[in-house]
């Protein structure tokens, strides 16, 4: 006699492995489940019902870049809840889901690229996205409200190149926290083969040029700096920056 055949989000429901059949296909869309020690990635894919189900812990955010907030969140005690925000560099969107877990009411998730944000957060009615969009020319106007706080990682270029525009888009008192990536900062003999800074002086040059950009350029007041809980690609060292703009 077969055994009845039940759809997987179905069986991770009958299984308690999942509260509904909503959070079942996040999970599963999320990579998080296996069947009979396989990845099961859709939801309406039919299993005998002795399969075997695991789940593995889901990572916290959608992206390696919410951890790295995160950590800025700790050591500068920031807080978001209820603030429009902006995630400049979005990318899969590791920022501004850590923002929406912190509270935020609404975050503007802007890249130059398209089709990297996660599906979590394009199905959420918090999230602007921002696709194709240069955050070196970003305007005012481009925002339908002045946000109360940024967050900025963007890559192959200087920071200096894109805050004066982020900036301006800005309420007065907002905050922001800038990923400070020294391979994109550092002169060229200054990188390593591979794209690596492994100098501690160049490290604390880039540093102390972005602060000094920030203040002197454009007003802001330095509110201090920590090390990334995590390295960027080839193992560089990157610093988190905590900024306020009167």
């Amino acid at each position: 006699m077969k055994h009845p055949r039940q759809r997987l989000d179905q069986l991770l429901v009958t299984r308690n492995l999942a509260e509904s059949r909503s959070k079942a296909q996040r999970l599963i869309l999320a990579g998080a489940v296996r069947a009979d020690g396989q990845p099961a990635l859709k939801p309406g894919q039919e299993f005998p019902a002795e399969a075997v189900l695991t789940v593995a812990a889901p990572e916290r955010f959608v992206g390696r870049g919410g951890e790295k907030l995160e950590r800025a969140f700790e050591v500068f005690a920031l807080d978001v809840r209820d603030k429009v925000c902006l995630d400049v560099g979005a990318s899969t969107g590791g920022f501004t889901d850590c923002l929406l877990q912190h509270g935020a009411a609404k975050v503007f998730a802007v890249d130059v690229g398209k089709g990297q944000l996660h599906w979590k957060l394009r199905q959420d009615p918090r999230v602007v996205i921002m696709e194709q969009v240069n955050a070196r020319y970003l305007k005012p106007g481009d925002l339908d409200t002045a946000p109360a706080f940024a967050a900025v990682d963007v890559s192959f270029i200087s920071l200096t190149k894109v805050l004066p525009a982020v900036n301006t888009t800005l309420c007065r008192g907002a905050g922001i926290i800038t990923l400070i990536k020294p391979q994109f900062e550092a002169g060229r003999k200054e990188v390593c083969r591979g794209g690596v800074v492994r100098n501690v002086a160049v490290h604390e040059r880039v540093v102390s040029k972005i602060r000094a950009f920030g203040q002197a350029e454009l007003g802001l007041v330095w509110r201090g700096v920590c090390e990334s809980p995590i390295r960027g690609p080839a193992g560089n060292i990157e610093f988190l920056a905590c900024w306020e703009k009167p």
